[in-house]
């Protein structure tokens, strides 16, 4: 794939609308935009490679000052990673998918340690991978447009690109209840959740992203910032916090459907999602608690390669997004069949297979 050159057109104009992923620089701004807006910009591996290499260079370029990411169309920044592909990889061993994850993590430990201000637009769809390159960020901007979450527990995988850690960090046990259910929440919640710093209405994007090229990034996104609507998240915290406090799903269920209301559609929605994935979704964030991004990512990556040798993950594409039955058959088919031996194996070393990341590199150095 022949990319855009950071300075200048790309070296064959005709092949600009083929482009995944476009750069350039505006002024003292590295701007990044996800292109492909058919696909809400879901992410492949192509597109993954080619931002680690061009935030690498950028890194280093005195001529850049700030970095933006921002997604092409009107749908969204990016709903995630390309989930056809990885279907499609799994029913021939699964081995590109493991490869296609390695560099995505890489590139969010690389966004979180970035030497720059990193904007990311967080406007309209931001799921999955899509939060993995701007939720570790340094300036995250969500909209009245914004529906972003962790949706994996609807396809039998876990939330990973580092989501673990995030919602592990979010006020009380509200990144619980995000990531059980796999919500899509608003730009409010996604502040409330810590994963965004700022509300800036949609419309005033473009304008943001010119005042970006020559001020200083903070003042730029200080300055177009707004007051952000009430977080309907927020405002259920009683609720979610006694209710998700526990330690075991079955318990979390059990309390939901006790506490009644809006619980019980919570509940609800988690008995529908793959059991497995719930356990060990639940597992992942306690575990998350206290570790570095890379070190979250390492183990991120580890239940990654389990959930890719499993039933559930390629059921849970198959019937959402393949033949789009929306009724998967998981195996097992419970939360109570789901023992702690089963979820302790999904966290289990990979030996020669670990994933090596930018913080294990420096210990030795």
């Amino acid at each position: 794939m022949t990319e855009p050159a950071p300075n200048g057109p790309p070296e064959n104009p005709g092949l600009l609308s083929e482009q995944e992923v476009l750069f350039e620089q505006r002024g003292n701004l590295g701007v990044v935009t996800l292109n492909r807006p058919k696909a809400v910009n879901a992410l492949t591996a192509g597109m993954v490679s080619a931002m680690l290499e061009q935030l690498t260079a950028w890194a280093d370029d005195d001529t850049v000052a700030t970095v933006l990411v921002r997604g092409a169309g009107d749908r969204g920044l990016c709903a995630g990673g390309d989930i056809v592909a990885i279907y499609r990889d799994i029913l021939a061993g699964g081995d590109e998918t493991a490869g296609f994850w390695a560099d995505e993590y890489r590139l969010n430990s690389l966004i979180e340690r970035f030497p720059k201000p990193y904007v990311a637009f967080m406007d309209g769809l931001v799921l999955g991978g899509g939060v993995g390159i701007s939720a570790h960020g340094s300036l995250r901007i969500v909209t009245e447009r914004t529906r972003t979450g962790m949706p994996e527990t609807t396809i039998g995988f876990v939330p990973d690109v580092g989501g673990t850690l995030l919602l592990s960090r979010s006020p009380g046990e509200a990144g619980t209840h995000a990531a059980l259910t796999g919500a899509h929440l608003s730009g409010a919640d996604a502040l409330f959740l810590g994963l965004a710093d700022y509300f800036v209405p949609s419309g005033s994007l473009a304008d943001l992203a010119a005042a970006l090229e020559n001020e200083s990034a903070e003042a730029a996104v200080v300055r177009f910032a707004e007051k952000p609507p009430a977080s309907a998240l927020e405002a259920q915290r009683d609720w979610i916090d006694a209710c998700y406090s526990a330690d075991d799903a079955e318990e979390i269920v059990r309390r939901l459907r006790a506490a009644g209301g809006e619980a019980t559609a919570a509940a609800d929605t988690i008995e529908a999602k793959s059991p497995t994935s719930v356990k060990v979704t639940l597992a992942a964030l306690r575990r998350a608690r206290g570790l570095t991004l890379d070190q979250a990512l390492a183990e991120e990556y580890r239940v990654g390669l389990r959930c890719l040798a499993g039933a559930d993950f390629r059921e849970g594409i198959r019937a959402q997004v393949v033949d789009k039955d929306r009724n998967p058959q998981w195996r097992p088919a419970t939360l109570r069949e789901v023992h702690a031996d089963d979820v302790g194996r999904y966290f289990a070393p990979l030996g020669d297979r670990e994933l090596v990341l930018w913080e294990k590199e420096s210990d030795h150095a």
